[in-house]
């Protein structure tokens, strides 16, 4: 179920936006649908998500016509600030959005399209659980608009796989993968590196079991040991042992040397691509500050510069929706401060780079020792752009910390 929500300011029961709130129908407009379920809770895992047992007052099978009412009332709060436009993304995530039939997909889809558009050439991705899908799934997803899926691997090693409490069998990977192709979607693998027990070469195991499935994108995330999850009672109590950041940084060097030898890219800090066309556009939305919306229980949204957040238990989201009134469980409009540190937080960590002219004095004066530091790659620098070097990937809160000062 994750964290508690941030604090802000209270959000209308309406939902309307604010009257002087000045939006750019020319910004890129993506669309977030949070699908909350899980067969079994991972013990990583920090996100808002639930299973069976944990529904109290919710359920599965009602809730693509739950989603598709906040849709509904959201178009008209845009028209009300003349901020309704076209989707250039839309990403189906969780939770597992597979565990639902395709056809809710395709509804919630659907629904997206009627309220606002889709653009022709808009990328569409579902997160997908290897177990849950099949041809007739991949094929349904396709056929509703859906471009790309996004399949979880995390690990080739069934014992890296157990510590994680993924309980989806290895080999499907490959069936999902190759029932994606079929159904003429792109595809992306997501890996989890440094687990407790996991060794350097089970690390370059997963990894060349990734790049034979020859997918177009790969996400290869450090573990991060979130507070309040299973893992981090594990640790505490001395039940497993504590990520070693030192092998997690070779683990990095190692995902680099070898995605780059296949012909992968780096464009983000913990993504690759082959070539430009299979990044994933609408993740590069959230770094670069575009406008969004995050439909379902506990999403997230951000149009011109304010910010919102649903109530998170799918519930008390429902409950909300049948009487008419807004998910939206508060809300916040960031000074210019915090956006400028936001800004270098999340664009610094992209290929494109972050203006130098974006930066405070003193941050402009740190840039000279990161080049000096083999941090940021000095000829880019000097031309009014940062672009982080591999070392520079490997230490980016560093980096931050050195601009933002």
């Amino acid at each position: 179920m994750g964290g508690p929500l941030p604090l802000g300011d209270p959000a209308p029961v309406d939902g309307r936006l604010p009257a002087d709130l000045t939006i750019d129908t020319a910004v890129d407009f993506g669309v977030y649908l949070h699908v909350p379920f899980c067969r079994v809770r991972c013990g990583y895992c920090d996100f808002n998500t639930y299973t069976a047992s944990e529904l109290r007052g919710a359920r599965q099978d009602d809730f693509a016509d739950t989603l598709t009412a906040e849709v509904r009332l959201a178009g008209g709060v845009m028209d009300a600030v003349g901020g309704r436009r076209a989707a250039s993304t839309v990403f189906f995530g969780g939770g597992t959005p597979t565990l639902l039939p395709p056809g809710d997909l395709a509804r919630m889809l659907d629904a997206v399209r009627t309220e606002f558009g889709i653009e022709d050439d808009a990328e569409v991705t579902v997160e997908a659980n290897p177990d849950t899908v099949d041809d007739t799934v991949m094929r349904t997803l396709a056929a509703a608009g859906v471009t790309r899926v996004s399949i979880g691997m995390q690990s080739s090693r069934p014992h890296v796989l157990a510590i994680l409490d993924r309980t989806h069998d290895p080999a499907n990977v490959a069936t999902a993968v190759a029932a994606a192709r079929r159904a003429g979607l792109d595809v992306s693998v997501d890996l989890i590196y440094g687990a407790p027990g996991e060794s350097l070469d089970d690390w370059r195991s997963s990894l060349e079991t990734a790049i034979a499935l020859d997918p177009d994108h790969v996400s290869a995330y450090a573990l991060i040991v979130e507070d309040g999850t299973k893992l981090a009672r594990q640790i505490r109590s001395g039940v497993v042992a504590e990520p070693s950041d030192d092998l997690q940084a070779d683990m990095y060097e190692l995902a680099d040397d070898l995605l780059a030898a296949a012909g992968y890219d780096w464009y983000e800090v913990s993504n690759f691509s082959r070539g430009v066309a299979h990044r994933s556009r609408h993740n590069l939305a959230y770094w670069r500050g575009t406008d969004w919306w995050g439909f379902g229980p506990g999403a997230h949204s951000h149009v011109a510069g304010l910010r919102w957040w649903n109530v998170k238990h799918p519930a008390a989201y429902a409950q909300r929706l049948a009487a008419g009134e807004s998910p939206a469980a508060a809300r916040e409009r960031p000074d210019e401060t915090a956006r400028r540190l936001e800004s270098v937080l999340l664009r610094s960590r992209i290929r494109e780079g972050l203006a130098v002219s974006e930066l405070h004095v003193e941050g402009r004066k740190a840039v000279a020792s990161l080049i000096a530091d083999g941090l940021v790659e000095g000829g880019d620098a000097v031309r009014g752009r940062i672009v982080l070097t591999r070392r520079g990937r490997l230490l980016a809160d560093a980096v931050v910390r050195a601009l933002t000062a």
